[in-house]
């Protein structure tokens, strides 16, 4: 295909953006967007080191495909993955992912999975939840305003409240909250090292992240980390059952039979991860927008009936999901060009998220924004199932934060984590004000 001429960037540059990390993590990854949606929202991409793939940056188009999961697929690729690491997969798994989630999933078997925690997720049986999560939420802004006025949010807050929250909701032992951590922080921040080097810290007891070197993640190890803890826990839930979500997963079947080993485990698997720092990173994310827009906290803490609105407004802003990939099954005309069957096709949020026709002024961070369809959660059957745990648990956290907070200010820059996939602050310096 022809390459495309950009205001600013060449072809090749684009291409490469789109896939590189540290574009992520400073941000200039929306200099790219902004020129896709403005030329080129269907844009055939090369980068080096990856199969090529379509782009897709405009907010509709990213919805039309999400919905149209019966000509895009999720099962070949679901990430963008360079082709080394993709033969990797293939090689020592025989298949295109280590583990077999939901987002990895097609229907009729999806669907059959989903169902198995559908009823769970829904707003009626969370509501039963709120007093204890609201009671955690209350316990680690306690934490903060015992660290004596300073703290990096995202340590020492942020990375536990959601932790904490999955912990109870699956029934697992409070012992086993430092090696949870380093699993969900490994598994999705294995190209930041010092997200990698945080895990070590956390699990081994020592060391500096900012001295770490560059420690490197054995993905295969890890993925068996997985498997071995996981598999005792649905042991013991099928042997004794509790009122836990370990225990839904655990006694869950598919077509009459019991769910299979693989299928569990990538269960629970992408429960804790997807669950744990998507919700950190918006919380995080959100409480910087609120200290850098000293208007937008006075009219929250002035209103706080604004906090649902600035919880989905959050969520927009930080989009810690930053892509999903999808196959297409069938020649498909989308923006005027034609996916071919067999094609990959890049779903960027982060993108759809700040696109000018849908959103009325999407770079600035509105704690009262009126009209927000935004689309961190997916569209369609692979729609988040966690998002009404997402929300209430971001809403408990800033409605005992804020009533309690006088001031806060940066004590430092705060740092993003170095990932093209799911990233958010890995580092946000504070002091503050507490009652």
């Amino acid at each position: 295909m022809t390459a495309m001429p950009f205001q600013g960037f060449n072809s090749d540059t684009i291409d490469d953006m789109l896939v590189n990390p540290a574009a992520y993590a400073d941000e200039t990854i929306h200099d790219a967007y902004t020129t896709l949606r403005r030329d080129d929202p269907v844009h055939w991409t090369q980068p080096t080191g990856f199969r090529p793939f379509w782009s897709i940056t405009r907010h509709a188009d990213i919805v039309a495909i999400s919905k149209a999961n019966d000509r895009f697929i999720n099962r070949e690729r679901t990430y963008i993955s360079p082709v080394e690491a993709e033969d990797w997969v293939k090689a020592t798994t025989g298949d295109t992912h280590l583990f077999r989630t939901l987002v990895d999933l097609d229907d009729p078997l999806h669907m059959k999975l989903r169902r198995i925690t559908n009823t769970w997720f829904m707003p009626q049986n969370l509501r039963a939840l709120e007093p204890r999560i609201a009671g955690i939420a209350k316990a680690h802004v306690d934490r903060m305003a015992a660290l004596g006025g300073t703290c990096d949010f995202v340590n020492e807050v942020a990375l536990w409240y959601p932790l904490r929250v999955i912990m109870m909701i699956l029934g697992l032992p409070d012992a086993d909250e430092n090696r949870m951590l380093q699993m969900t922080q490994e598994i999705f921040g294995p190209q930041d090292p010092d997200v990698v080097a945080r895990s070590r810290i956390i699990t081994q007891g020592s060391g500096n992240p900012e001295a770490s070197g560059n420690p490197q993640i054995d993905l295969f190890a890890l993925v068996q980390q997985f498997f071995v803890y996981f598999g005792e826990v649905i042991q013991d839930r099928r042997a004794n059952p509790r009122d836990d979500l370990a225990t839904v997963i655990a006694q869950g079947t598919v077509d009459g039979e019991p769910i299979g080993l693989h299928e569990a485990v990538s269960y629970y698997a992408i429960t804790v991860t997807a669950g744990h720092d998507t919700t950190s990173s918006s919380a995080s994310g959100g409480l910087l927008q609120l200290i850098r827009k000293p208007a937008e906290m006075a009219k929250l803490k002035a209103d706080p009936a604004l906090i649902p609105q600035a919880v989905e407004e959050m969520i927009r802003w930080v989009t810690p999901v930053k892509h999903f990939m999808r196959t297409c099954t069938q020649d498909t005309e989308i923006g005027g060009k034609t996916i071919k069957a067999g094609d990959g096709v890049a779903l960027f949020y982060w993108s759809g998220n700040r696109d000018e026709t849908v959103f009325d002024d999407p770079f600035s961070f509105k704690v009262d924004r009126a009209a927000n369809p935004q689309t961190a959660f997916g569209n369609g059957v692979h729609q988040c199932l966690g998002l009404h745990l997402a929300r209430m648990e971001i809403r408990a956290l800033f409605a005992e934060l804020l009533p309690r907070l006088d001031e806060i200010a940066l004590t430092g820059e705060p740092k993003n984590s170095i990932a093209n996939f799911v990233s958010g602050l890995k580092t946000l310096p504070v002091r503050y004000s507490l009652r």
